[in-house]
């Protein structure tokens, strides 16, 4: 991972085994749904998969939404739209942040 996570729910400590038995699926699904890139658990040197509790979340969403008929692609474009709304909110924030600072002559 790139930079430290901020909070013990971004932290990828937990096991496969331990996540399965949080969320009741089993490991194969787990793995399945990182395949279709629904989750994306970090992996240590010797290869074992490590999850966060948000990933823990993540998954028992997908597990509910499976249960109700949605397909792993549907919820894969879901996600991407989510994500591509939030990095336009934070663009919008960083530039209005950046004109007030600009206005006010103020630095970080």
């Amino acid at each position: 991972m790139d930079t430290e996570p901020t909070s013990y729910r971004d932290r990828k400590v937990i096991s496969i085994g331990t996540v399965s038995e949080l969320t009741g699926l089993s490991e194969r699904q787990i793995r399945y749904y990182e395949e279709r890139k629904l989750v994306f658990p970090d992996r240590t040197k010797r290869g074992f998969r490590k999850y966060s509790f948000d990933d823990v979340e993540r998954l028992m969403d997908i597990a509910d939404k499976i249960e109700d008929g949605v397909q792993t692609f549907e919820i894969r474009q879901e996600m991407i739209r989510k994500k591509k709304a939030e990095t336009k909110e934070n663009v919008r924030e960083n530039m209005l942040r950046g004109q007030l600072n600009a206005h006010f002559n103020l630095r970080k």
